[in-house]
């Protein structure tokens, strides 16, 4: 698999990344040489290698499922930038 010069051209757009013409090349290049390893790393043979989170064991630390205090929206909102009631105000996302 390799990225075209449209696709990169593509792939800024959807980032919302301004990339200038003469970028356009040296990013194909960066591209396409994270795909070409992407590809090897496919052809490593895993079966029977357990999955690892860490390099070294390490169990993970635990809390215990228990309820706590709730209903405290005007403390879990002193710090946002914008509320309305007792939720967390934010931009518009989906369009």
């Amino acid at each position: 698999m390799s990225v075209d010069q449209a696709t990169v051209r593509r792939i800024a757009h959807l980032a919302r990344i301004k990339v200038s013409d003469e970028d356009v090349p040296h990013l194909q290049d960066e591209l396409n040489a994270i795909l070409r390893f992407v590809e090897e790393l496919a052809a490593v043979d895993v079966e029977g290698v357990e999955a690892m989170t860490s390099v070294m064991p390490m169990p993970m630390k635990k809390r215990q499922d228990i309820v706590t205090e709730g209903e405290i929206p005007d403390v879990i909102l002193a710090n946002a930038p914008e509320r309305e009631d007792h939720f967390f105000k934010v931009p518009k996302v989906v369009e």
